[in-house]
């Protein structure tokens, strides 16, 4: 018997053509595992993909129910470089579908794509980080079932989220061709982010650097696609949205750029095997680098550990949402124009072109502080992450106080947020002032996104909050809170909410700098409860035990 034991282990690992046989053994049982443990998770984001694409729907047919106002919008949007670097290419405008995809998809796919990021790296790379992985291993589970299976539950989640765009979208009445193509085209974006987030995680020795790397794509995916946009269209086909967007749902129905994904997830995975034959388990392609024989003085204070812990991924966002608000200062002065060459529609705004280009930013600042609190939410929790692991425990065994532990994370939470924000400002404004030809625009955007660092401060602080006294669900009232502030500033109007659903975020009650006056009230108030929270996070983390 142990023989053919023997026989049957080597048989499994025998190498044919370029690299060993896989090994799925227990796909099913852990597909199951994996299911029941993101059941909440997954009906969360599916849930929220569908309600995007069903209140976009709705608004828009209400807005735009006749041919005329369809077509009013066409002349008034579709010549408008800057609207199109926000939406997606003219051509969708054509029909009250395409509207809709014009306005929801780019959101709906970077939700999906998170989504896949978050399902595939969670149970790779962190569980491989936390020990999880070796634990499942030790069992009879297949060198490659962890992996098959995070990419079967990924593609599973995106054909479900698909699913639910076209029920979405034929219940509101959109017609069913269209919806079914909508739907497909969302699900192959989230899978091609899928697959990526599985190769990274075989490149990449952290959970850290998977994470911001795949959002770092997901940037670029946005990126590449508004400069291909506004252009000749050639930089929208190296974009995974572009490749989605460019099925023109509702408009052309063209079903062959579907293929695109699906080549790109074959590719994708088989790179990801490929590298997985030349890693450890454990390790990355890329590991972490030797460390210095001595500690530096800044590893002496709890500050300075959080910047150690902390630095990577603020370089990676504040990277990030520069080269986002660059892209996006880069179309300001194409609205000037735009204004120039319609000046009946510069009529209805008190300031005329000047107001509409103010606006553009006010809306593009507000973006970049979103991203912004999205670090600061991140960089909150990791505090509890530290916690969770246990690393917290040692450190305050050996005579660290806690609140000075938990203090160093809130720092970089605050600071780095921060940081992130004026990062998109500089970006911002070096770009817009380019096109313009006035440097001056980078102090100018700098002083305006120091309006809303208030608003980023308060959502993560209700991170600190929950980690102080609800630490089990910390996580799902902080990113609660951030989606509900995205939908109110973002998507309230497309969606039609009346005021009084906005009032909870804290955007509505500072000034759309650098549209509107500044006054010290609304900035001070929401400083005021931002700091409120902040200390009612550290004392309730200072009174309950750790763990």
């Amino acid at each position: 018997m142990a023989e053919i034991e023997m026989v049957q282990v080597a048989e499994r690992n025998t190498v044919r053509g370029a690299g060993r046989t896989a090994d799925a053994t227990g796909l099913r049982t852990l597909l199951k595992f994996y299911v029941r443990r993101e059941r909440a998770a997954l009906v969360s984001w599916i849930g929220g993909t569908a309600a995007l694409v069903g209140f976009q729907a709705v608004a828009s047919q209400n807005l735009y129910d006749t041919p005329a106002k369809l077509a009013a919008l066409r002349e008034t949007i579709g010549g408008s470089p800057a609207v199109i670097a926000l939406g997606g290419p003219e051509q969708l405008l054509a029909t009250i579908g395409g509207e809709v995809v014009f306005e929801i998809f780019g959101y709906a796919a970077i939700v999906l794509g998170l989504m896949s990021m978050f399902l595939v790296g969670r149970h790779t790379r962190t569980d491989e980080e936390n020990g999880r992985a070796e634990l499942l291993r030790s069992t009879r589970v297949g060198r490659d079932a962890p992996v098959a299976t995070a990419l079967t539950l990924a593609a599973v989640a995106n054909l479900a989220a698909g699913v639910a765009v076209v029920i979405t979208a034929v219940a509101t009445g959109l017609p069913l061709g269209g919806s079914v193509l909508f739907g497909a085209a969302l699900a192959g974006v989230g899978l091609t982010f899928a697959t990526l987030t599985a190769l990274a995680a075989q490149i990449f020795e952290n959970p850290r650097s998977v994470y911001g790397s795949i959002t770092a794509m997901l940037g670029l995916a946005y990126v590449l696609r508004a400069i291909g946009d506004v252009g000749n269209g050639a930089m929208s086909w190296l974009s995974p949205i572009g490749w989605g967007q460019r099925t023109y749902p509702y408009v052309d129905d063209r079903w062959w750029p579907i293929l695109l994904p699906l080549v790109a997830a074959t590719l994708t995975i088989a790179a990801a095997v490929a590298v997985s034959e030349h890693r450890d388990f454990g390790a990355g392609i890329f590991g972490n680098r030797a460390g210095r024989a001595e500690a530096s003085w800044l590893l002496h204070t709890t500050t300075g550990l959080a910047w150690r812990l902390h630095r990577g991924s603020i370089a990676a966002w504040a990277t990030g949402v520069f080269v986002l608000s660059a892209a996006y200062g880069s179309f300001g002065d194409a609205i000037a124009d735009f204004m120039e060459n319609n000046p009946q529609i510069a009529e209805f705004l008190p300031g005329g072109a000047e107001d509409a280009v103010d606006a553009y930013l006010a809306l593009t600042l507000t973006i970049a502080a979103l991203m912004s609190a999205g670090y600061g939410v991140n960089s909150a929790l990791r505090a509890r992450r530290e916690e969770t692991a246990d690393r917290a425990e040692s450190l305050v065994a050996a005579n660290t106080n806690r609140l000075y532990w938990f203090g160093g994370h809130i720092t970089m939470a605050l600071v780095g947020s921060a940081a992130v924000l004026a990062a998109g400002a500089v970006g911002e404004g070096l770009a817009y002032g380019l096109t313009i030809g006035d440097p001056g625009q980078i102090p100018r955007l700098l002083a305006a996104a120091a309006v809303y660092v208030p608003a980023v401060w308060l959502i993560l602080a209700v991170a600190v909050a929950g980690i102080g006294f609800v630490p089990r669900a910390a996580a799902i009232i902080a990113w609660t809170y951030f989606a509900y502030c995205l939908v109110a500033e973002i998507l309230a109007e497309s969606f039609n909410l009346p005021e009084w659903t906005r009032a909870a975020s804290p955007f509505q009650h500072l000034p759309q700098a650098p549209l509107d006056s500044v006054g010290a009230g609304g900035i001070l108030g929401v400083t005021a409860l931002a700091l409120f929270a902040v200390i009612l996070g550290v004392v309730g983390f200072g009174r309950r035990d750790l763990g």
